[in-house]
């Protein structure tokens, strides 16, 4: 039990730090299956969600409400109500390269080689923020579709989600809190599907992970602790300017993982 334990609040803690800044949890998920032989069970990841997926609901709480609002009264000329046609119309191409990936791909570009790859990739996106001006202050259509679109391209394993959003969002021209705020927010629908959809291909096997009610328990309660503070630290390099750092972080770990691969090759 005390092992099992220990092995999700690694795991919580990994997930809650990863998700929210632009490193990528799923790859990050990976690299610890396969170097540390930590297993990450259907059920389990399904949990670790919910927890990152209530952070940012609590952090954005007055925004989601208002939304909400919006939504319960048909408003959408309000500045709350436009959000909820771009919120959707983004989380098209979202789910429509999520669904491909999820049925043709996924079994093969989980390896680390890939995972370097697109860490460098990832790394690169992140850092072009650093020339981003910003001159646009309303969310077009045409800025949302991009943004989903660059959400969607996150599911490879090395490509966070904030990273790509923010980046997109920032290099597009939008102003940095804007772009922020969609980003997470365009987040929610997109977490909320994966789950459904992970809930229904994984109906069978969600039972018998054999994790316990302490061991989920406590690998949620990490996840959505550090994962606010995690958000917190987005946010600050956001509006500092200094969103680009991170690109060193997954830079370095591409670099290592490629030269690692090469020489146990």
């Amino acid at each position: 039990m005390l092992d099992q334990l220990l092995t999700t609040i690694i795991l919580g803690l990994i997930q809650g730090l990863t998700e929210w800044l632009p490193i990528s949890s799923t790859a990050h998920l990976k690299l610890a299956e396969t170097l540390f032989g930590l297993a990450v069970t259907p059920l389990f990841n399904l949990l670790l969600h919910l927890g990152t997926m209530s952070v940012i609901i609590f952090y954005f709480r007055q925004d989601v409400k208002n939304i909400l609002l919006a939504l319960w009264h048909a408003d959408f000329r309000s500045e709350n109500g436009m959000l909820l046609p771009r919120l959707a119309v983004a989380t098209v191409p979202t789910a429509v390269i999520g669904l491909g990936y999820s049925v043709f791909l996924q079994d093969s570009l989980g390896t680390v080689p890939i995972i370097a790859a697109t860490f460098l990739v990832g790394g690169t996106i992140v850092y072009s923020t650093k020339f981003a001006k910003e001159d646009i202050d309303g969310l077009s259509y045409k800025t949302v579709l991009l943004i989903g679109l660059a959400q969607g391209l996150a599911i490879f394993p090395g490509l966070s989600r904030s990273g790509v959003t923010i980046s997109t969002a920032l290099m597009i021209g939008l102003k940095r809190e804007k772009a922020f705020k969609f980003s997470f927010l365009l987040s929610i629908p997109a977490i909320i599907g994966d789950f459904a959809f992970e809930a229904y291909s994984q109906r069978g096997i969600l039972l018998a992970s054999g994790i316990n009610i302490i061991s989920a328990t406590a690998a949620v309660l990490v996840a959505a602790v550090v994962g606010y503070f995690s958000i917190k630290l987005v946010s600050k390099t956001v509006k500092s300017r200094k969103f680009h750092y991170f690109a060193f972080y997954t830079w370095s770990l591409g670099i290592a993982l490629l030269t690692a691969t090469w020489l146990l090759s």
